[in-house]
């Protein structure tokens, strides 16, 4: 039986009088590739923020390796092996990119080599394609390469499971090609990945399983191919083909 790293039971969170995520539940086996979708308003950055510790659920269950993390601070997320991206990336501007790099690394691993820390980070940054601009301060950086940057300082703090937010927003198609490989590789590696996207080819061609949030709720959750066949999935989100 496969090891079950992230499981939701029933988690619910409530704005007032809106119902922004509405007793949803699933598990994480790693690794997986799983694709989450949903129109806007559907609950996915909520649910993204509940499962991370930027909020606490209203109710419901949230267990990361074993130990339960619903209401924890988002840092004792993370040193649980949560790692995850934001839609607007958050590097440091004044620092260079490889003081980035180096701001998580000595967080996770406070008693490792500068050394150790920095070949670590230069093989992140290698595999990202920007090595070359180590030195380079971080408000320089296009808003593309600042996309690889927080990558390469997630993969710094080295979580189990890894959720990005809207990582092909805004980028150009040549680095859309980087990530895309970034995230084959990290999954490669042995690491859960959730991907938030509204870039709906980049979705049905890395998605292992395919996840479908609307007004709050899990509506659909399986294989790909099945689930973008689903009647509430295509009501929902996806529309209707004309030519049906």
């Amino acid at each position: 039986m496969s090891e079950i790293n992230l499981a939701l039971n029933k988690v619910s969170k409530r704005f007032g009088g809106n119902q922004a995520v509405d007793h949803v539940s699933f598990a994480v086996t790693q690794p997986e590739l799983i694709g989450m979708i949903g129109p806007n308003g559907a609950g996915k950055t909520t649910l993204t923020n509940l499962m991370s510790g930027m909020l606490k659920p209203s109710s419901g269950t949230i267990y990361l390796n074993g130990r339960r993390i619903d209401g924890h601070p988002a840092y004792d997320v993370t040193r649980a092996g949560l790692g995850r991206t934001f839609q607007i990336t958050r590097a440091l501007g004044r620092m260079t990119v490889m003081e980035n790099m180096m701001v998580p690394g000595l967080a996770h691993n406070p008693s490792a080599r500068r050394s150790e820390l920095e070949a670590r980070a230069h093989e992140i940054l290698s595999l990202l394609t920007i090595n070359h601009l180590t030195n380079e301060l971080s408000r320089a950086l296009s808003g593309g390469q600042r996309k690889l940057l927080e990558l390469g300082r997630l993969l710094m703090l080295d979580p189990s499971v890894i959720i990005l937010d809207e990582p092909f927003a805004g980028v150009h198609p040549r680095l859309q090609d980087t990530i895309t490989n970034y995230i084959y590789r990290v999954h490669e590696n042995g690491k859960a990945i959730i991907f938030i996207s509204h870039n709906m080819g980049a979705v049905f061609e890395l998605s292992q399983r395919l996840i479908v949030l609307h007004n709050g709720a899990l509506i659909a959750d399986g294989e790909p191919q099945v689930v973008r066949n689903d009647p509430a999935v295509i009501d929902a989100y996806l529309g209707h083909d004309e030519d049906d």
